[in-house]
């Protein structure tokens, strides 16, 4: 490896450490949220309530020296409510402009399938141009603008899903679930010892690996990470498998292979190369397609879901030698 990816190795290292020390037992979930992280992209995290995922970015944030802010997400939720208005000021006899929870680094949209469509597609739309209209006012968002959006798979009641369409604005779906025992007693002992771990996060037991500012900088390293042009075709061979499946209704679009690629880098760099590999395509291959395919009604009906179809496909591509 180079000097510039060997820095952004150890960088990220120590990020998985120090967010380890909040987030216990989701080293897999904490790796692809650091992918999405590190790609400039954006996450859907799927999980039940009560399992972490406002921790989650909110330690990311902490460790990755940016804002957070956190929305949640309700029917009544107007597209204002997220990227501000301009508000009349009767002091000053002026209209001033109040910024929405959009202008921040990292932003938790809580349940985002409960807000209305409108609501959804102004977020949506601050995710792919980062910026927003306000009056006729177009402001730019931070570079590093991140949007981690939570659904609640459970629970359809009052829900609005959002549309295939909009899925595919997220690079990946990260799963989460429930931890394993050992962790869940650790958890709860922590919190009858009064040192539950968003308390530890506030009292300043975790330290940034980051200054502000300087995520970009550590983005433009990937553009050092090898993509052999055989890997590249393997992933596009990849994604265009899936509109030709039998099984399927809906195959992936091309943000899809570019997802594979951009996640590929980062998966690279966490094992200490400076080259991607078949096995950081396939590494990612769920993360990337689960959310944007959609399954024949009848097999669908059979039980067949999703997660096997990918599976199939990766037996299937032939892999680079």
């Amino acid at each position: 490896m180079n000097t510039d990816t060997t820095a952004l190795q150890e960088l990220i290292h120590r990020a998985r450490i120090e967010i380890g020390k909040i987030v216990l037992g989701q080293q897999e979930v904490i790796d692809q949220a650091l992918i999405v992280i590190f790609s400039g992209q954006h996450a859907l995290l799927e999980g039940v309530p009560g399992i972490g995922k406002t921790l989650l970015v909110n330690t990311l944030a902490k460790v990755l020296g940016c804002d957070f802010q956190r929305i949640q997400m309700t029917p009544d939720l107007m597209p204002a409510d997220i990227i501000g208005t301009h508000m009349y000021n009767m002091r000053d006899q002026s209209f001033e402009l109040v910024k929405g929870p959009v202008f921040t680094s990292f932003l938790l949209a809580d349940e985002i399938n409960r807000a209305p469509a409108k609501t959804q597609s102004a977020l949506l739309q601050a995710m792919q141009e980062r910026t927003v209209a306000i009056d006729r006012e177009n402001l730019v968002l931070d570079p590093a603008f991140t949007v981690f959006a939570t659904q609640n798979p459970v629970e359809h009641e009052g829900t609005y899903p959002l549309p295939e369409a909009q899925k595919d604005r997220f690079m990946l779906k990260i799963s989460v679930g429930y931890p394993d025992e050992s962790v869940e007693t650790d958890l709860a002992h922590r919190f009858l010892q009064g040192t539950p771990p968003g308390k530890r996060l506030d009292s300043g037991d975790v330290q940034p690996v980051l200054q502000p500012g300087d995520l970009l900088q550590a983005r433009e390293t990937l553009e050092q990470v090898a993509v052999k042009p055989e890997l590249t075709e393997y992933a596009t061979r990849i994604v265009r498998a899936t509109r030709d499946h039998e099984y399927l209704l809906t195959g992936a679009s091309p943000r899809a292979t570019i997802a594979l690629l951009m996640g590929a880098r980062v998966a690279a760099v966490l094992e200490g190369r400076d080259f991607i590999t078949p096995d950081d395509i396939k590494s990612l291959a769920h993360g990337a397609l689960d959310h944007r395919l959609i399954l024949h009604p009848e097999f669908e009906i059979e039980g067949l879901t999703v997660h096997e179809v990918v599976n199939q496909l990766l037996d299937e591509v032939p892999v680079p030698r």
